[in-house]
């Protein structure tokens, strides 16, 4: 059912906006007793969904008696960035997610049904596993909030990605990402109905239907002057609600080129990119907007990491970003990989397959990564100083720019925001 709507590619939602769009779904509800917010982490600022939650515990009080950000495999927030995404909230209210562990598993996908989805190239059962507060805490409400975008590893973020994802376990992340990766991500993004969506509905259908979930859906992008817009909220608590901000997403949030990328600039912000695992959103998302044989320019100032989580930044740093064959037979000889599936399906979405240059180019500090760990994992490296001389973000617009000397280049500002792509390598 769908609590509330609004969008178009036309609508600017201001905060009084979405108060009244959240407050009166709200009303809908009804009574609640006691209530758990699921926003994103810091890493997903863009969302509004800070506002939203604050919104939610002004409404609900003192009956809204625990916050769990949706980490999956990221790093817990700290209290400065808890402060700016959630403004006056009680840092009391909010609880760490453990996705090694602190779950439950709800049920198991079998087997027949992730062949079916991969189309025979997997047949692994699936658990459908949460953060154990969404079963054990008694709540009568739990509000999932978040964006829905473009996404790499489901198609579309969001819906119930925000729990099995955001609050799942080693497992249940590790295989949903590796199913993506291996039916293909560029097949995957700027869609709703997906093999890893499918399977995340058949676990909402079968085995999370006694949790109480109402999902908050945002649609956030760049507009003409470069400047972030909200264009919806969509309140509901089935695939309907997140179907609708999906298509407003595809409207917004996806750029159709009119002809390949010869060099792609993205600037990486760094209050929110600090490791290739987010900042490899650049290369995901622009990825079927580039020639073979481009450019792909990454202004990284503060990435400092592989991995947000040990492990992974292990494995990356150990197996690189070096496409899916290497990668796949990495996973099928060494069991640390088989173990963790997720940083191997990032090892793939990391790649270009060798079609596209990656250069990255992270700040000069001690903590910053260095030229030698950069090309050791598959990427070039190039200094930041000087690149940022030709190409500086300050001076560049969203899109095509002509450099005095006549260089043509693309340049994007917040590549999770939005999916770019030339209609070769994307069919609508």
């Amino acid at each position: 059912m769908i609590y509330y709507e609004k969008g178009s590619s036309e609508t600017a939602l201001s905060h009084d906006d979405l108060r009244m769009g959240l407050f009166e779904a709200f009303r809908q509800l009804g009574e609640r007793r006691k209530v758990l917010a699921v926003p994103p982490d810091y890493t997903r600022l863009p969302s509004r969904a800070g506002e939203l939650t604050e919104m939610a515990w002004e409404y609900y009080g003192e009956k809204l008696t625990d916050i769990l950000p949706a980490l999956g495999t990221h790093t817990p927030m700290t209290d400065p960035q808890i402060s700016h995404m959630f403004g006056c909230i009680p840092r009391s209210l909010f609880r760490d997610h453990d996705w090694r562990n602190d779950v439950v598993t709800l049920g198991e996908v079998p087997a027949n049904y992730i062949q079916e989805v991969s189309e025979g190239k997997l047949d692994f059962t699936w658990p459908a596993q949460v953060n154990r507060l969404l079963v054990e805490g008694n709540f009568d409400l739990i509000l999932s909030i978040g964006q829905v975008v473009p996404h790499e590893v489901v198609g579309m973020a969001n819906y119930n990605k925000n729990i099995f994802v955001g609050t799942g376990g080693s497992e249940g992340i590790n295989k949903s990402h590796y199913i993506g990766a291996v039916y293909g991500m560029e097949r995957m993004m700027g869609r709703a109905d997906t093999p890893v969506r499918r399977v995340f509905n058949y676990a909402t259908d079968h085995f999370a239907a006694q949790l109480p979930i109402i999902y908050v859906l945002t649609v956030v992008g760049v507009n003409s002057r470069g400047e972030q817009q909200t264009y919806g909220l969509f309140v509901g608590d089935d695939f309907e609600v997140f179907d609708r901000a999906a298509k407003l997403s595809l409207e917004v949030n996806f750029v159709m080129v009119e002809k390949p990328l010869k060099k792609v600039v993205v600037w990486l912000d760094p209050s929110e990119f600090k490791s290739t695992w987010l900042g490899n959103k650049s290369v995901y998302r622009t990825r079927m907007a580039i020639a073979d044989g481009g450019e792909l320019i990454v202004l990284a100032p503060a990435l400092k990491e592989f991995g947000e989580d040990k492990t992974i930044d292990r494995l990356i740093r150990k197996y690189g970003y070096f496409g899916t064959p290497h990668t796949l037979k990495a996973v099928q000889e060494n069991a640390e990989l088989s173990d963790n599936l997720g940083a191997a399906a990032h090892l793939i979405h990391g790649s270009s397959e060798g079609r596209f240059s990656v250069t990255y180019c992270p700040g000069r500090g001690a903590e910053n990564l260095t030229r030698e760990e950069i090309e050791s994992v598959g990427f070039q490296w190039d200094d930041i100083d000087r690149v940022m001389r030709r190409y500086d973000p300050t001076q560049l617009c969203e899109g095509f720019n002509i450099l005095p000397d006549g260089e043509e280049i693309y340049y994007i500002s917040s590549p999770a925001l939005g999916l770019w792509a030339y209609r070769d390598r994307f069919d609508l």
